[in-house]
């Protein structure tokens, strides 16, 4: 049955109920992940009518489908965001690990302590938050901890420590604190973080003035610089819709298969911060932004009282799930912040889209200025070489390919040189552009418009030999070489025997230079890799009756070969070793 049959045949039988569909390429891998109202009607839309550019190109990979149904659309709206965090499909909008907001923690213990954290777990600590970032989240925590001194360390220490002495702790671990005292401070933390930092402000404004009226001037200076500090990090709250709700307002924009969107945090009814997203998305504009959504608030414990959304979407599942008030303003102060977090998602969009822009202006300009400079044809396939060994020990070569000045990772190759021995650059060059260029050959590849080799002119001599003398071709070859300082200072091209002039600070150096970088990175992770290996393989696997899977096992109990040999025998028990293997194993290991 052809791909086109099996999924004409399975369209056929999809249900008219809720449930989540699992697409796949042709290799069987989830490529994209999408809930539905009703499977039937969803999924056969992928297949039916015309789509633009960025769906085609999903449907375009599609070679069979699954689909689970499910009770309810919530519960296929849940399904669907742990499969899209299970499998992270190519074509899902799929927020990464790492994207975790920072918030400011006020401990439930006796003696209650600040802390920044990325979870909001229900343990009876006060969340404050979400910030943007942990330099804002860190920024207002050290303005707190200057306000309100309670204990730092983790676990109480047995004496006063620095803290205590500048007024910053209150010292449990030596003297009795009245929980009142501590009461008082996490109400005014409390406060402070809800948007009241004007009552803290003028507090300490009073007590200023009280200060320098008595004389007390260096005093008055502290508290005059910790007034202007809470200015500075609480700048940022400029709109205030003038009530005390905690609110997440959501704008986005999408052009060119990219979308951008802004959250906008609003605590108390004032706008503290912001975060900025831009991705790529392969779906329709409206269900991309509400999956992002979704995402934003899956397995997060902190809510807001109300989320506001931008007009036209179906926002009906997504409350239900969250019990959060979802609104979608027509009028008033609500819609101009959603209209605003909207509008800063377009030029923040559009701002990326020029700076791409000009990237890709610098780059196609470096590359036309190395033609210009080799006086070949705009050289838009570039291939580049490099060896690596340590005296001669497991050496290899690698390959990166920049295409229009970009690098093509999926095009890089790596070399185990097979025919060298000893540590000789040259042969090993030799071997290695003879075996790239007869299988690009024999299979018919694209042969680069340049070749770029780490090294000077006797690695360019040893390519170039290869390429003419034995494979008959005419491929430009230039190479770099680097000065006693190791740094790159010279071109070299083709038979010439002198270096080409090249200004060190044209478009045309640089992309020489990363190029160079690139080749060698790899090249030397290569080479890591495979001395690494080769160390473990050339002691462990020459042990009589210790095979690969026994290999593993002892690496993976053990750690490394030291922990072997110190071990003793009944330890290999643990992992299925008898005695008698074990006590020959380190024997060998203590004579090596």
């Amino acid at each position: 049955m052809t791909t086109r049959e099996n999924i004409k045949g399975k369209l056929a039988l999809l249900p008219a109920k809720p449930g989540v569909y699992l697409m796949k390429d042709k290799h069987g891998e989830i490529i994209y992940v999408g809930k539905a109202k009703a499977l039937k009607n969803r999924v056969r839309s992928y297949f039916a009518g015309s789509h633009d550019g960025k769906t085609q190109l999903l449907v375009s990979n599609i070679a069979d489908f699954e689909y689970i149904v499910t009770d309810t659309v919530v519960e296929a709206l849940i399904l669907e965001n742990n499969l899209i965090k299970k499998h992270t499909p190519h074509f899902n909008i799929a927020l990464k690990d790492d994207k975790t907001y920072p918030y400011i923690k006020i401990t439930n213990e006796e003696h209650p302590r600040l802390e920044i954290v990325r979870r909001v777990k229900k343990d009876g600590g006060r969340y404050f938050g979400p910030y943007p970032n942990a330099g804002a989240a860190a920024e207002t925590k050290k303005l707190l901890d200057r306000l309100y001194p309670l204990r730092k360390c983790v676990k109480l220490k047995p004496k006063v420590c620095l803290y205590y002495h500048i007024n910053q702790c209150v010292a449990p671990c030596e003297f009795p604190v009245d929980p009142n005292e501590y009461d008082r401070m996490v109400k005014e933390i409390s406060q402070f973080l809800n948007g009241g930092h004007n009552v803290i402000k003028q507090q300490l404004t009073e007590k200023m003035q009280t200060e320098a009226e008595a004389l007390h001037f260096e005093r008055a200076k502290e508290l005059r610089d910790l007034i202007q500090h809470i200015d500075k990090v609480m700048e940022k709250q400029k709109i205030d819709l003038g009530d005390t709700v905690h609110r997440d307002v959501f704008g986005y924009y999408a052009n060119k298969g990219m979308m951008c969107v802004q959250v906008f945090y609003v605590r108390s009814g004032k706008l503290i911060e912001r975060d900025v997203a831009i991705f790529q998305h392969h779906g329709e504009e409206k269900e991309d932004f509400l999956s992002y959504v979704t995402q934003f608030y899956f397995e997060n414990a902190d809510l807001p009282k109300e989320i506001l959304l931008p007009i036209g979407l179906d926002t009906d599942v997504i409350e239900e799930w969250l019990s959060v008030k979802i609104r979608v303003p027509m009028r008033g102060d609500k819609k101009q912040l959603v209209d605003m977090a909207c509008e800063n998602a377009r030029i923040a969009l559009e701002e990326r889209f020029k700076m791409m822009d000009r990237d890709m202006d610098r780059t196609v300009r470096a590359v036309q200025q190395l033609g210009e400079i080799l006086a070949i044809p705009t050289p838009v396939r570039i291939e580049s070489f490099d060896n690596s060994n340590i005296q001669g020990a497991d050496p290899v070569a690698a390959m990166v390919v920049f295409i229009n000045g970009q690098p093509a990772k999926k095009e890089y190759r790596k070399y185990k040189i097979r025919t060298v021995q000893g540590p000789d650059d040259y042969e090993s060059m030799r071997e290695v552009i003879r075996r790239r260029f007869i299988r690009a050959l024999k299979e018919k590849q694209p042969l680069p418009d340049l070749i770029v080799i780490d090294g000077g002119k006797g690695q360019i001599h040893a390519a170039l030999d290869v390429l003419e003398n034995e494979l008959d071709l005419e491929v430009p070859v230039c190479g770099l070489a680097k000065d006693d300082r190791h740094r790159t200072s010279q071109l070299f091209f083709g038979h010439e025997p002198d270096p080409l002039p090249i200004d060190r600070s044209s478009q045309a150096f640089y992309l020489l230079t990363r190029i160079q970088d690139e080749v060698h990175r790899f090249a030397i992770a290569f080479h890591r890799n495979t001395h690494g290996k080769e160390a473990i393989r050339s002691v462990l696997d020459d042990i009589p009756g210790v095979g690969e899977k026994r290999r593993k096992q002892l690496l993976k109990h053990f750690g490394s070969l030291d922990a072997i040999k110190g071990a003793p025998v009944e330890e290999f028990r643990k992992i299925g070793i008898g005695d008698k293997l074990a006590r020959e194993i380190l024997q060998f290991l203590r004579q090596t």
